[in-house]
């Protein structure tokens, strides 16, 4: 059984910096892409960030360009989602997905591609 996991969220102020990890079990975690999705309420969910199985990121969304770094170590099996200078509308829950391919898809913002899903960490920005 895979299960995913996220860890870091809380309550944050606007312009501090933001650090999430994430775990897998029960699948290889160099083996998968992974990524960064959130969801604030009352919207859709929104890709933040991807890495290939072998570390290397994919290119980062508009939303979040310069301001994210995804990161991974595959010998300690942890995701990480660094996030700077915090807007008020990154408020959202924020979700670790394991992939079903090496490599993040062209397509990998619509989810589709991913198969096993944390249960999110909230985060929640405040002036």
């Amino acid at each position: 059984q895979v299960q995913v996991v996220e860890s870091g969220g809380g309550l944050l102020q606007a312009g501090s910096s933001l650090i999430l990890s994430c775990t897998v079990s029960g699948r290889p975690f160099d083996a998968y892409a992974m990524a960064w999705f959130r969801q604030a309420p009352v919207k859709e969910l929104e890709a933040v960030a991807c890495i290939h199985a072998d570390a290397r990121a994919a290119p980062y969304p508009d939303s979040v360009m310069c301001r994210s770094t995804i990161s991974k170590d595959n010998a300690k099996k942890i995701l990480f989602l660094h996030m700077n200078s915090l807007k008020l509308e990154d408020t959202a829950s924020y979700y670790c997905a394991t992939g079903k391919n090496y490599y993040c898809r062209v397509s990998w913002s619509d989810g589709s591609s991913f198969d096993y899903w944390g249960q999110g960490t909230q985060v929640t920005v405040s002036s």
